[in-house]
């Protein structure tokens, strides 16, 4: 006897035919895939299946409907549980980094070598940091020593490095960077030439920058940028991480907080063909001394008495010897939201970039010259992670000057040949949307990866079409991990929008409201790891990740992270957003009173909230807010709208997008005024 599923399953699958012609296929076309497709099904189990499907029948087909129709068709419960849309080979699995540490630790199962990364932590980051040729000036004498507490461990212990020299393993004659400007030529670097410039910015820094003192990178992601971060932290300075999308208000908060004496940035921004101003926010903002370099041949304006141009601030002296630090001392000041409108500032150490280099030699299987692209900047955590992943790793950065959304970005991978490409999952939409990269060769892309919000499965199926169903490492974490907690491997099938894999080096447990173990809720991470923050510049460390959380046993404390998950029944992961009142926003991490700040400059309101919904489907937070209007004031709704946007676009950042304004009389509270954003949430998700 048939059950109802497999009865339901077979009368989808006769329905076929009808519903490719409906999709715009000639009846004759229609009927041979049909065929192909209930041939493979019955030969193989459903994940061979969609394999053989999506090589062969949909290699011929660039209606992605088509794609979408075809794999609801080998797995119709897709939409409640993750189904592979690839799965690796047995030559492909030999080949991958992971598998070789296997078998060099005679390993068979990769869940034991998972548990092991864990389990014996120190054991495991002093492999890491043989595999990847970590130079170290001074020999450590302890991997790890946790004597004050588990919550600030040492790792190192008594060495002296300079984690800028780990960048240069690679030939002098290897590309380092293949660049280009919008509407300009493809453009290489050498790690040879970008060693001389990183040289040359180190030796012009003593001039103007004290030893362990601070200077901001504020400009988009260049070749020049990335010489400049490892200039500065070659002369034992510590980078400020600051977006050049933000608005005055907060360039000139991150400065303060971090107290940077020295700034790097640019005279305009070039984005599809406009032309933005960014040294006129520097001076707005009141920041120190600058150092302006020009997006064209030209400076476009005239500088501060203090500022000066690229040109008269850089050395000539090509050659620099790095200076040997301590392991926990700061090379790189980022910035990320909680819960408060003062953004957290998060200190990454000479131990940091071990762990996004190895997340990038594990999960991502970087190997050297693999040509790998994220469109990212400074600003965020994915820039310091893109050099560290890459240089260490012995790859190559590609970095496009204009927007990812457009086709001429698509054009820029094609040509540039790139094999690892990562995405934030609202620019995936985007390009859904426009259809705008489907006439492209994307032939060398041989996986990409997602990060910063969360997937949509649909989305994900589509960026996987895009290269021939190459598969998605998804790949979660924050800017005070260092890399991921959650990600996937090459080992392991790849299902749109889901993750197969607790990062390794690092373990997790998931927590309901009442702190018991479950499958879906808050997640909890099990310190010690490389890339765990020890210490904030602003707040209480403690009270912010670890106070009040539940204990596993004696010597297994848990540390606060802030984002839902659920592990699936098929061993998937699935990522629910955030739990607590910040919010990912096209892959950048804010808060609620930070938006909520931005918009209370809009004389016509009285209050207002800020949420964030996930949609149904899965996919990206949509921004909601809620208004109180001023009682005498007559509300247009659509003008508001465009006011709060505007004030958003002034005060914080314009790539925050309003998706619904709700107007309300008043906001519910607690008690001692606090909003409560968790009922707004509940009422937005009846409407």
């Amino acid at each position: 006897m048939k059950n109802t599923a497999q009865v339901a399953r077979g009368t989808k699958e006769k329905q076929l035919p009808a519903k490719l012609i409906g999709l715009g296929l000639p009846a004759n076309k229609a009927t041979k895939i049909a065929k192909e497709v209930l041939h493979y099904l019955k030969a193989l189990p459903r994940p061979q299946a969609w394999q053989k499907i999506a090589q062969k029948t949909l290699a011929r087909q660039p209606n992605f409907a088509i794609h979408k129709l075809l794999y609801e068709t080998v797995y119709p419960d897709c939409g409640k549980i993750p189904r592979p849309a690839w799965i690796p080979n047995k030559t492909l699995i030999k080949k991958t980094h992971i598998a070789q540490l296997m078998q060099k630790l005679k390993c068979v199962q990769y869940e034991k070598f998972q548990r092991w990364s864990h389990n014996h932590y120190a054991d495991f980051w002093q492999l890491m940091a043989k595999q990847l040729n970590i130079v170290f000036d001074k020999p450590y004498k302890q991997v790890m020593d946790i004597a004050k507490t588990i919550e600030s461990p040492q790792w190192f212990k008594g060495a002296k490095l300079n984690i800028a020299n780990s960048c240069f393993n690679a030939k002098k004659t290897d590309v380092a960077i293949i660049y280009q400007a919008e509407k300009g030529a493809l453009k290489t670097i050498t790690y040879q030439q970008l060693n001389a410039l990183s040289n040359q910015v180190a030796n012009s820094l003593p001039r103007y920058l004290k030893p362990h003192e601070k200077a901001a990178i504020v400009m988009p992601m260049t070749p020049e940028a990335v010489a400049i971060y490892l200039g500065i932290i070659k002369a034992g300075g510590c980078v400020v991480s600051i977006a050049e999308s933000f608005a005055v208000e907060e360039i000139s908060e991150r400065i303060k907080i971090a107290d940077a004496k020295l700034v790097f940035t640019q005279d305009q921004l070039v984005r599809d063909g406009k032309i933005l101003p960014l040294y006129e926010k520097i001076i707005q903002a009141k920041a120190p001394r600058a150092i302006v370099f020009p997006a064209k041949k030209t400076l476009s304006q005239k500088l501060r008495k203090q500022d000066l141009s690229w040109k008269v601030f850089l050395s000539k002296n090509k050659t620099f010897s790095p200076i040997a630090c301590n392991p926990d001392d700061g090379t790189n000041i980022l910035f990320s939201s909680g819960t408060t409108g003062e953004p957290k500032a998060i200190p990454w150490t000479h131990t940091t970039p071990i762990k996004c280099a190895s997340d990038g030699y594990l999960h991502h299987n970087i190997e050297p010259k693999d040509i790998v692209c994220w469109p990212t900047s400074l600003g965020w955590m994915m820039g310091p992670w893109l050099i560290y992943a890459s240089l260490i790793n012995r790859a190559t950065i590609a970095i496009y000057g204009g927007a990812p959304m457009e086709k001429s970005f698509g054009t820029f991978v094609q040509n540039a040949k790139v094999n690892i490409l990562g995405v934030v999952p609202t620019i995936v939409k985007t390009w859904r949307n426009s259809a705008c990269m489907e006439d492209l060769d994307w032939g060398s892309i041989k996986l990409f990866s997602s990060t910063g919000e969360c997937s949509n499965v649909d989305d994900m199926l589509y960026l996987m079409s895009l290269a021939n169903y190459q598969p998605i490492i998804e790949y979660c974490g924050g800017t005070e991990i260092g890399g991921a907690y959650i990600t996937s491997t090459l080992l392991q099938p790849s299902a749109p929008a889901a993750f197969t894999s607790k990062a390794l080096g690092l373990d997790l447990v998931i927590l309901d409201e009442k702190g018991a173990l479950t499958n879906k809720g808050e997640v909890a991470l099990i310190p010690p790891s490389i890339g765990l923050s020890t210490r904030l510049l602003n707040k209480d460390h403690h009270q912010v990740y670890y106070k009040d959380m539940p204990k596993l046993t004696a010597k297994k404390i848990l540390r606060r992270h802030g984002d839902g998950i659920e592990r699936c029944k098929n061993g998937f992961y699935r990522l629910q957003g955030r739990v607590d009142d910040t919010m990912n926003l096209g892959g950048i991490k804010v808060s609620s009173v930070e938006i909520e700040r931005a918009l209370i400059n809009v004389h016509s309101i009285k209050e207002a909230a800020a949420i964030a919904i996930n949609p149904k489907g899965g996919g990206p937070s949509q921004l909601v807010i809620y208004v109180v209007p001023q009682p005498t004031k007559k509300i247009n709704k659509e003008q508001l709208k465009n006011e709060l946007q505007a004030a958003i676009k002034k005060f914080l950042n314009p790539l925050f997008k309003i998706y619904d304004l709700i107007l309300i009389e008043a906001l519910p509270k607690t008690i001692s005024n606090k909003i409560m954003r968790r009922v707004l949430k509940n009422e937005y998700q009846k409407i």
